[in-house]
Order: structure tokens, then sequence, then C-alpha cells
């Protein structure tokens, strides 16, 4: 990477303040940032570092003088930034083809041999097809008639269960399994009877689903991962789950079977959803909060179990004086009921 600020202005659309012609070569934290690198302020907590940073140049949302050092405003950095490690961090792809190693059934359908990367130890089952440009790593699981599109990378150890159908430009990462049987049984009087999970998973364009996830089958018809959802790692979504389109979902969540995910929802780390709920559009959820309810459009909710964010900040605050709050009635208490030496 050697490029003028100019350059980089012109790639995320921003405004250079000072010398456009000023060169960088490398992308690093503004906290430890050195002369020839740029960096970014997109959280304001780190604004104190400027004063001094030995950065070369810095993205940021509003210019100020008071900093001596190059500045390209932009609206938003954070995205400024993801851009920019794309465009200087991307290598473009040389296609292996289909290694000896790997074992594929006759019936397996690959659109073009020679624009796919199949790694060794890979084990692809019957009548399963694959799209163009899609990588598939060592001692990936493939069962029958899964169907992978185009541009997907699955990463090393991940299995997909029979039936599947994973669409194109999705993201899997190592040890994720999909397909595994949702969770269903019925008590004769005596025993648990498991009941078959006869349904499949799909997921949609454009998503990302991290380390060590499991998104079972539905009973019957499909759990649906929408388009442009991204999934964090060590997240559980149960069988008959739909998540909405280009929703978040944070590690270690879990999702009960059959409920529904909003379009843009946000779900932050260890959050967990019962059974057979609703949550609605442009939902946030905090994190560690437990979902018993429907949620409706547009609500910010927090807690266990969930209410609005704002009272809950306001219980949390008082949660503290429990403590303090208990002696005074304890005390109370003994005065009514007339004790003495309270």
């Amino acid at each position: 990477m050697q490029v003028t600020l100019k350059d980089i202005a012109s790639i995320i659309n921003g405004k250079v303040f000072g010398n456009s012609e000023l060169i960088v070569s490398n992308i690093a934290p503004i906290e430890n940032a050195k002369s020839g690198d740029i960096s970014f302020v997109a959280n304001k907590k780190y604004l104190k570092y400027l004063a001094d940073t030995k950065a070369t140049a810095v993205i940021i949302d509003n210019f100020s003088e008071s900093y001596n050092v190059a500045q390209i405003v932009v609206e938003n950095p954070y995205l400024a930034y993801a851009k920019l490690l794309t465009k200087f961090t991307y290598t473009p792809t040389t296609f292996i083809g289909v290694s000896e190693k790997a074992y594929l059934s006759d019936s397996v359908l690959i659109k073009n041999r020679d624009l796919v990367s199949i790694f060794p130890f890979v084990y692809i089952s019957e009548n399963v097809e694959i799209g163009e440009r899609t990588i598939i790593h060592s001692n990936v699981f493939i069962g029958k008639n899964v169907k992978i599109g185009s541009n997907c990378i699955i990463h090393p150890n991940v299995s997909i269960y029979k039936d599947c159908i994973i669409k194109n430009s999705v993201t899997v990462h190592s040890g994720t399994v999909i397909g595994s049987d949702g969770y269903g049984y019925a008590r004769d009087g005596e025993q648990h009877f498991k009941i078959p999970q006869i349904g499949n998973v799909v997921i949609e364009d454009d998503v990302e689903i991290g380390a060590n996830c499991t998104i079972d089958r539905a009973a019957l018809n499909s759990t649906i991962i929408n388009r442009g959802v991204k999934i964090d790692n060590l997240v559980h979504i149960a069988h008959n789950v739909e998540i909405g389109q280009n929703s978040l979902i944070i590690a270690q969540v879990g999702i009960s079977g059959s409920s529904k995910i909003g379009d843009n929802v946000i779900l932050a780390g260890q959050v967990g959803v019962a059974g057979h709920l609703k949550i609605g559009n442009n939902v946030i959820v905090g994190a560690q909060s437990g979902i018993g309810r429907s949620i409706d459009d547009g609500s910010v909710v927090s807690g266990s179990p969930a209410i609005n964010h704002s009272q809950w900040l306001k219980w949390a605050v008082k949660y503290q004086d429990l403590p303090e709050l208990i002696k005074r009635v304890s005390k109370l208490e003994k005065l009514v009921s007339g004790e003495k030496n309270v």
C-alpha cells in the first residue's frame, strides 16, 4: 500500500484537510500509529489521542484545527475504514480446481471446475450442486442434495447436512454445523420419543456465519436466514426460526424454535429468545437480555425479562441500592410491629 491522501479520499468519498499529496503505506490504530500510517476515529473516546498522534493522517467525521495532523473528513469514519481496509488487503483468488484428495460423488454438479477451489479431504455427497468461484476448505462435509451458490467460502471443518440450500456470496466459518436436527421430542409417559426433523435450512445471499455456530433444520419446512444477515461466533438458531434481512446476531445468542426475527434487528451478546415469538423490524435487544414475549417494531429493550431500555437503565441504577433499602424496610416493619431496640 503506497497511496496519496487524495486517492484515499476518492475511495472513501471524503474531503482532505491538509496536504493531499502525502503518502501513507499502512492502516493503524490511532493510539499507536506512526509516520506513514493512516488511522481513523469512529468513537469520541479516542479523540484524546489526536493531540499527540504520529500518524500521517486520520479519517474523522469533523475537521478540527486543534490537531496537527492531516484529516480526511467523511460522514462515517468506521465505514470508511472498512472500505479502505477491504481495498488494500483484498488478494485476488487463484482457483485450484478440485483436489485429487477430495471425495466427490459421481452425481456432484460443479458449474465450472476451473473456477472453484475444493481442497483436500473435502467430502461431497450425492446430487450436490456448487456454483462458480466458490471455495471449500479441507475437512468440510456436504450432505446429499445440498446446493451451494457462487462466490461462497466454506472454511475448514464445516458440516452441511442433507437438503440444505446456501445461496450466493455466503461465508461460513470453521466448526459451524448447518442442518443438524431440530430439538423435538414427544413424551410417551415413560421416555422421550424423537420427532424426525425432515425440513432443511436455507441461507440467502450475502450472509456471514461465524465459527462454531449451529443452525438446526426445520421440523417440516425451512429454517431461513435471509439476505445480509451477519451471525457472530457461538450462536444457536433452532428449528423453524426465520431471521430477517440485514439483522445482526452477536456471540452466544440462542433463538428457540419457530421464533421469527424481523429485518434490521440487533440481538446483542448472550441474548436468549424463547420459542414461537415474533421480534419486529428494527428492534435492538441489549446484551444478556431474556426475551419471553413478542417485541413490537422499533423497540429497544434490555434486561431479563426484557423491558424498555430506558426503564431498565433506571432500574439498574436502583438495583445497587437494594441492600440499604432492605435494611430500611426491615427497620420500618419492626417499628410498625412495636418491637423495641430497633
